[in-house]
């Protein structure tokens, strides 16, 4: 296996504005007493720095704005070793911005103003065509516009680069077919699977039913992340296993996703089974809860490797 694989991110960029406070508030409610944190974020990026933690080589196409927070955005890339050949400013829009409310169980509520992202169009994505020719796996997720995805999923495709769709944040209108069928591996959480398969999820046997659906849409893999119960994964109808989730005390669960979602490619793409690079995507996972902010809580591969 090699531990430093090639892994494109096509996707978003975000500053983070976290208040971590006793309890989120109902709809009129004020809570006072918060913790304030500003973290880089965006789940593309997060995606990217998880990847580049744990030793891939990472490629990162994206859309910031030309104002601060866009400054400092490209700075942590540098500083992560991440390529950022094809991080476009934006001179017409704001970088985008989360804001994010977490409570002492680790519970999330999440806003985002998409500023840049928004922009990050086909054309920026076809520009960029010859660093796929020997990538090892692209990522993407839908923070960014749908044709954007729809095309970076045809030059994976053509390259025969296995793609991973991180479907968040959960997709309000079904996703095209002829996109599925471009997906090596889909990884909704049970709410992203819901709306992507319509089947209520409650458990596992009901996660691998909504799989089953995944699949038989077109999919080639699908990993449905259930929370502390662990995620599963299914590469055929009907047999899926289930990687147990790791104990651990949870602080804030902002990036858990994103971080699995790094770990799951740099694994994978340094060729891993699906099941054994969900395996060590769990442990990253689990070390991200443990922690504050997004990108701050993105382990190292050795602090996963020691887990």
């Amino acid at each position: 296996m090699t531990t430093s694989p090639k892994i494109i991110v096509v996707g978003s960029s975000n500053t983070d504005m976290v208040v971590k406070t006793q309890k989120l508030p109902a709809p009129g409610e004020t809570v006072t007493g918060g913790e304030f944190l500003l973290a880089a974020g965006g789940k593309g990026a997060n995606q990217a720095v998880a990847a580049a933690r744990l030793g891939a080589k990472v490629v990162f196409i994206t859309r910031i704005g030309s104002d601060i927070f866009g400054e400092q955005a490209i700075a942590g890339y540098v500083k992560e070793g991440i390529n950022i050949d094809w991080a476009i400013r934006d001179p017409n829009a704001p970088t985008g911005v989360a804001l994010i409310l977490v409570d002492e169980r680790g519970e999330n509520l999440i806003s985002v103003a998409s500023g840049a992202n928004h922009n990050l169009s086909p054309d920026d994505v076809k520009r960029a065509e010859s660093v796929f020719q020997d990538a090892d796996r692209v990522i993407v997720q839908l923070e960014t516009p749908l044709d954007t995805l729809q095309a970076t999923a045809e030059i994976a495709k053509k390259y025969g680069v296995p793609l991973l769709l991180d479907p968040a944040p959960a997709p309000q209108t079904p996703l095209d077919a002829g996109l599925l069928s471009m997906i090596s591996c889909i990884k909704p959480n049970e709410n992203e699977a819901e709306k992507l398969t319509g089947i209520t999820i409650g458990d596992v046997s009901s996660a691998q039913k909504a799989a089953d659906k995944l699949l038989e849409l077109g999919v080639k893999s699908a990993i449905i992340t259930l929370g502390t119960q662990g995620a599963l994964v299914v590469e055929k109808p009907g047999t899926g296993t289930l990687v147990p989730a790791h104990s651990v005390k949870a602080v804030d669960s902002t990036a858990a996703g994103d971080s699995f979602s790094g770990a799951l490619a740099v694994a994978w793409g340094g060729g891993q089974t699906l099941l054994d690079a969900a395996r060590f995507a769990a442990k990253a996972a689990a070390i991200s809860v443990t922690r504050m902010g997004a990108q701050p809580s993105l382990p190292t591969r050795e602090e996963v490797e020691k887990f």
